[in-house]
């Protein structure tokens, strides 16, 4: 006969082994993933540099959300996916019902997202426990980008777009308080195509080569921001849920080439556009 803790342990991992399995059937339903981020994609994506070690931290379990190497086996809840680990996950398990000290985990940090390098096991046991936070050796990584702990991995596709679009128009450094957000999909690419037209358009009004870093500059502070003062001006954001002053932009320059186009008359300047696309937002 099993001894009492023996069959609290394996109940334990049954139970998130059951809570694992229906949040994957809510997954699918709701076509919301739930897998852990895999760092190398984001390290990929975002072109991240370092690690830099960090030292020990205390560290809160809800922002550990991806994993170096192992992220089939875990969801995104740290739950266990797979019956294979059952035996080192109960081992675990059994060292917090004895009150044993573990080692300290091993997390990767880019921004404010941790990833596990070393103790998914310990991990899922802390989750599955109640824990808050738990004692990690940090490596801290550089990204040009901020993320947060609800980053899915569609969002890697944009943040990447973002981190190009950063490296070639160097606006972090030109316009520090820039902090351009998109939920487009092709929205960064579009805006470098912007500056692209905006600077060829200045070298024939000034009649002289623009450098590119002019061009950036004289963008933003000519085209981009007067727009966006506007929408936070009219306080329109409000009216569309889960879309950014960036996104707005992005419609507002198209309703500035369709009315062009389509009423053969010269293009409106950036703040007639602006209040233009506010007037006619619910047409």
């Amino acid at each position: 006969m099993s001894d009492p803790l023996s069959s609290r342990v394996r109940s334990d991992f049954k139970q998130a082994r059951t809570k694992a399995f229906f949040n994957n059937v809510w997954a699918v339903l709701s076509g919301q993933p739930t897998t852990l981020l895999s760092y190398d994609e984001v390290r990929e994506k975002l072109s991240i540099g370092g690690p830099i070690y960090r030292g020990i931290e205390t560290v809160e379990i809800k922002n550990i959300v991806g994993s170096l190497n192992r992220y089939h086996e875990f969801d995104r809840a740290f739950l266990p996916k797979i019956d294979a680990i059952s035996d080192r996950w109960e081992r675990v398990n059994r060292a917090f019902y004895k009150d044993i000290s573990l080692p300290a985990i091993v997390l990767y940090k880019v921004d404010e997202v941790y990833f596990v390098a070393d103790g998914h096991h310990r991990v899922s046991v802390a989750r599955k426990q109640g824990q808050l936070y738990i004692d990690a050796e940090v490596r801290e990584c550089a990204t040009k980008v901020s993320i947060t702990s609800d980053l899915r991995p569609e969002d890697l596709q944009i943040l990447g777009q973002k981190v190009n679009f950063i490296k070639r128009t160097k606006i972090d450094k030109l316009r520090p308080q820039a902090n351009i957000k998109l939920n487009i999909p092709d929205g960064f690419l579009r805006m470098l195509e912007h500056i692209a037209v905006h600077r060829y358009f200045m070298g024939l009004d000034l009649k002289r080569d623009i450098p590119e870093k002019e061009a950036v500059i004289h963008w933003y502070d000519t085209v981009y921001l007067p727009i966006v003062k506007i929408i936070r001006k009219g306080n329109i954001l409000k009216d569309f849920p889960g879309k950014s002053e960036g996104d707005l932009y992005l419609w507002v320059l198209d309703r500035q080439h369709y009315l062009a186009q389509h009423n053969n008359r010269p293009l409106q300047s950036p703040d007639a556009a602006a209040y233009d696309f506010i007037e006619h937002k619910d047409d």
